[in-house]
């Protein structure tokens, strides 16, 4: 090695020793003939003292020879702040030029840091991101490989079977006409997996979806991805639990409760208004629908269903003033749920105040009484049909959580959503369609129960950290019979589902074992732990791409050559 020791690690207990350093000129400061080098690399930094005149430039890679000496000066905030290097010898290994952006900046724009993205990455925060990142996976192979896990590669290039996002596709230069498609998860070979014998399987699984692009979402990202077999709901709950206190302590020394929270989707969707409901605060959806009948008010007397948010002051949150404009302006952020507008009240502890304040005289009393109102307690009222209204009270709950400050950035609260309806409806494509995929066990029992699509459940459930869905599984089709049923409930002929999925239907006829399994958004999770803002997936990741799915570092997406598109047998339409 070039060097003894890294730019972390030197302390008052290495005093007198002859060291050698290399790295990366962070900071130059010039004293008269002295000269103060701080020099880092991803270990820390240390302060490098030059009795001369020493024409270096920042970001240079230098290699120092010195002895280590205590600090006059010294700095608390750095570890290494206690001692310096007496530089005898310095080298210059590469030299940098002037740089494009200043490493750190909050004024970069995201598409300098991403073009930059080998000097970005020099950042503290995201050598710490990365750093972590990597640990993290450490401790996930721990714990799984404690218990039994088998780590299996599944291919990258496999058949395409379209079922959610549109597949990445690459061309065969062997058989030409033919495509293989970039998987958007290890679905179907972890299944086979599981009919193979191998009961345990884990993966930290490269997953493409070539999908419209938005701060927790790429086109390439990681998944961890888990599959066993003889196991029911609970069992892998358990075992996601269990990762998950092992990973916070182990890591970041955090200890997490278990068991997590447990809420049905529709009790999620009733009191909540969303199926990934945040849970470090409170604001739960009031159904006021039963009262709003009775009122004078067509709106909300002919209202399907009629809810409202209670937002009562409190010495930790900041004081929200509901006038007509700020109605309008929470207004415009929840009609794109469908919802017709906000209606506002104010109990000031002997009358509700408001606009509509007038309409709902009748039932005045009922309502205080009901929402269980105290003084200066503000109401926001929607109606509309369910799932309108749950909607854009969920949305609403979320940007009033964010005005008050109701957010603990500290805490991490866990919810599992369980039953799923097994099915939902496309609007667009007027059919019936699997709400998580078609693999996925209904709860039935009977097939023929499965023909009631408005009530079927799926034996699913989705993990939610802080308002965002981190995870996602179910208990899988074992049987063909029962296989082919839910293809034919959503559509899919039995020429279409072995065109497809052939491969897995043959698989089931030779005894597959109960199995189930989940996986994991890893890239979502740790921009959860690590509290990055808005939870940019991009502040932990590498090497991102843009929300236009391009790299400006490389060029990607790029042209390619006429000759290379002839050995695929392709031709580019103008």
């Amino acid at each position: 090695m070039l060097r003894t020791n890294d730019c972390g690690e030197l302390r008052l207990k290495d005093l007198g020793k002859n060291v050698k350093l290399t790295g990366w000129v962070k900071k130059i400061r010039k004293h008269g003939s002295v000269t103060f080098i701080d020099l880092w690399d991803r270990y820390g930094t240390t302060q490098i003292i030059v009795n001369r005149d020493e024409n270096v430039s920042r970001e240079s890679v230098l290699l120092i020879e010195g002895k280590v000496q205590e600090r006059s000066s010294k700095n608390p905030k750095m570890p290494t702040g206690d001692i310096e290097i007496n530089a005898e010898k310095i080298e210059v290994l590469a030299k940098a030029e002037g740089l494009p952006l200043e490493i750190g900046d909050p004024n970069n724009t995201d598409l300098t840091r991403l073009r930059y993205r080998y000097l970005d990455l020099r950042r503290d925060e995201m050598i710490k991101n990365i750093i972590i990142r990597s640990k993290t996976i450490q401790a996930i192979n721990e714990y799984l490989t404690k218990n039994n896990f088998i780590h299996i590669e599944t291919p990258i290039m496999a058949k395409s079977t379209p079922e959610g996002a549109r597949d990445y596709l690459v061309p065969s230069r062997i058989k030409k006409g033919s495509f293989y498609a970039l998987p958007q998860s290890p679905q179907l070979f972890k299944q086979i997996l599981m009919i193979a014998g191998f009961d345990r399987y884990y993966q930290i699984a490269r997953c493409f979806r070539d999908e419209d692009l938005r701060a927790d979402r790429q086109p390439e990202f990681t998944q961890i991805d888990i599959e066993m077999s003889y196991i029911e709901e609970h069992d892998i709950q358990t075992v996601t639990e269990e990762m998950f206190v092992h990973i916070f302590k182990e890591v970041f020394n955090i200890d997490i409760e278990k068991p997590f929270k447990k809420l049905t989707f529709k009790k999620a969707d009733d009191e909540y208004g969303s199926d990934k409901p945040d849970l470090r605060y409170g604001l739960k959806l009031k159904d006021i629908s039963d009262l709003a009948k009775l009122c004078d008010f067509n709106v909300l007397a002919s209202a399907e269903t009629v809810k409202c948010l209670v937002i009562g002051p409190s010495e930790n949150t900041k004081e929200v003033d509901y006038s007509r404009k700020k109605i309008e302006e929470l207004t415009k952020e929840i009609v794109k749920y469908g919802a017709k507008g906000i209606i506002y009240l104010k109990y000031t502890g002997n009358e509700l105040e408001g606009p509509m304040a007038k309409h709902i005289e009748k039932i005045k009393e009922n309502l205080i009484e009901k929402l269980s109102l105290k003084k200066q307690d503000s109401i926001l009222i929607i109606a509309g049909n369910k799932k309108v209204v749950n909607r854009s009270l969920g949305e609403l709950r979320k940007i009033i959580a964010k005005e008050l400050d109701l957010c603990d950035k500290n805490k991490f609260e866990f919810v599992w959503v369980t039953d799923f309806p097994m099915f939902e409806y496309n609007e667009e494509e007027e059919r019936w369609q699997a709400t998580h995929h078609p693999f996925t066990q209904p709860k039935i029992e009977t097939l023929d129960e499965i023909e009631n699509k408005e009530t079927c459940k799926a034996k699913a459930y989705d993990l939610v950290l802080n308002g965002e869905e981190v995870a996602g599984g179910s208990i899988r089709i074992n049987t063909i019979e029962m296989q082919n049923k839910v293809f034919e409930s959503i559509g899919i002929s039995k020429e279409k589902a072995r065109e497809k999925f052939g491969f897995l239907l043959e698989a089931l006829k030779y005894g597959a074992p109960p199995h189930g399994g989940i996986a994991f958004g890893f890239d979502r999770i740790m921009a959860i732990m690590l509290k990055i803002e808005n939870h940019d997936i991009r502040e932990v990741i590498p090497f991102p791409k843009t929300k236009n799915a391009e790299d400006v570092m490389t060029g990607a997406p790029s042209e390619i050559f006429e000759e290379q598109l002839k050995d695929v047998g392709l031709k580019l339409e103008k």
